[in-house]
């Protein structure tokens, strides 16, 4: 943390603002991860329902992210934080008031918008903020609210949802979301630059295709389908194999595995740059997905969740630090949301997609599936990180510098 005590006292309140109305935020909405998928249920739905619904999250995501972040570009990241927080604040009247799966579908596609909205904004003005000589260790420090929520979240929604029933539920998450709106408005948005804008890729095609970009959203797109699989289907899975493991557990365990490493990683990467840490992190899902493909027992469970939180702690935050050395403060809202735009493809795609599997050949097949694209994402980034095969191979085993960073400092 000693990087924060270099800064004055008006960037250091601005910074705490933000990671609280964060926390809060990502309190909220992780709230739904064990529990939206047994309402769903509740209410009638089947596997491939339950799919559909938890992936309509990510159409949400998607269909909006790549405006929104046009959006940060041009009128100040703040207004991102304060959209995010209104939805989430929100959506969850639209689980109360419907029924029909149709319906549900809907709000959660409006509540997906959120998570578009806050988590552009967010990353984007924390790279803003971030002094470059300790970007990597800032971001991962302001990225733990991710984590915690999500440790905080499912532990509260398990059990609320046995304690009180879904309305109570429902409206705390809403509450939750609120007092995050309120801490968003406090927040000071630096001046959007617009300098050098006419110089910099606005296309979204044109931005996309850049190699600096291409390669991480691909990456992300994979392990985006992974981790939706997770998300949306470990709560009914680790119910079908009849361990002895509350579904909100295994996310909070999860979390708090991805909590212990950013607090290091992020200092680290600053020294040994970020391919290492990516590497890392692709290598531990890959190990998630393996474990919960020969899953049978509560400790199986309990070690694929801690080997998905590695994973979540180092490369998320990583691909989000890379992105940030190979941006333009007045590209940066753009680029985000195109590389996290393939994370969110990912989860959209992989419930529908993986819900059918699962209701074909089971749960335990569907998991094979993912490890075997957890290692195209693995091959893909050591040999496609960089320029070419030699930069790509020493950049992501910390043996050389990012290419295309914008500042090589490490």
């Amino acid at each position: 943390m000693k990087a924060f005590h270099t800064f004055d006292a008006t960037l250091r309140l601005n910074l705490l603002i933000l990671f609280t109305a964060g926390l809060l935020f990502w309190s909220s909405t992780a709230t739904f991860l064990p529990t939206l998928p047994l309402y769903i249920e509740e209410v009638g739905g089947s596997k491939q329902e339950i799919g559909i619904v938890m992936g309509g999250f990510a159409i949400g995501l998607l269909l909006f992210r790549p405006m929104l972040g046009r959006l940060a570009d041009q009128h100040g990241r703040k207004l991102l934080l304060l959209i995010g927080t209104i939805v989430a604040t929100t959506a969850p009247f639209g689980y109360l008031a419907f029924k029909a799966i149709p319906l549900l579908m809907l709000v959660r596609i409006f509540h997906g918008i959120s998570i578009a909205a806050f988590t552009t904004g967010y990353s984007a003005l924390v790279a803003d903020l971030a002094p470059v000589a300790t970007r990597g260790e800032i971001i991962s420090y302001m990225s733990l609210t991710a984590p915690i929520g999500l440790a905080i979240g499912p532990a509260l929604g398990g059990y609320l949802e046995s304690a009180t029933g879904y309305p109570f539920l429902f409206l705390l998450t809403a509450e939750l979301a609120f007092i995050g709106l309120l801490g968003a408005l406090q927040v000071n948005n630096p001046p959007v630059q617009k300098q050098q804008a006419s110089k910099t890729s606005s296309n979204f095609w044109q931005i996309l295709s850049s190699p600096r970009v291409r390669i991480p959203t691909l990456v992300m797109l994979l392990v985006g389908i992974g981790v939706g699989a997770v998300h949306t289907f470990v709560p009914l899975y680790i119910k079908s194999t009849g361990a002895e493991l509350n579904a909100g557990l295994f996310y909070t365990i999860a979390a708090i595995s991805s909590f212990s490493l950013r607090i290091f990683v992020g200092k680290a990467s600053d020294r040994l740059g970020r391919g290492l840490f990516i590497t890392f992190g692709i290598i531990a899902y890959l190990v998630a997905s393996l474990l919960l493909w020969f899953a049978n027992s509560t400790n199986a469970f309990i070690i694929a969740a801690l080997a998905e939180g590695c994973g979540g702690g180092t490369m998320i935050s990583m691909i989000t630090t890379m992105m940030a050395d190979r941006s333009l403060p007045q590209e940066r809202g753009r680029i985000f949301a195109i590389c996290i735009a393939g994370f969110d493809l990912g989860i959209a795609i992989a419930a529908p997609i993986l819900g059918f599997m699962a209701q074909q050949m089971g749960y335990r097949s569907m998991f094979a599936y993912t490890s075997v694209l957890m290692l195209v994402a693995l091959m893909i980034f050591l040999t496609l990180s960089n320029k070419n095969l030699t930069h790509s191979l020493k950049f992501a085993l910390g043996r050389g510098q990012d290419v295309y960073s914008l500042n090589n400092s490490h």
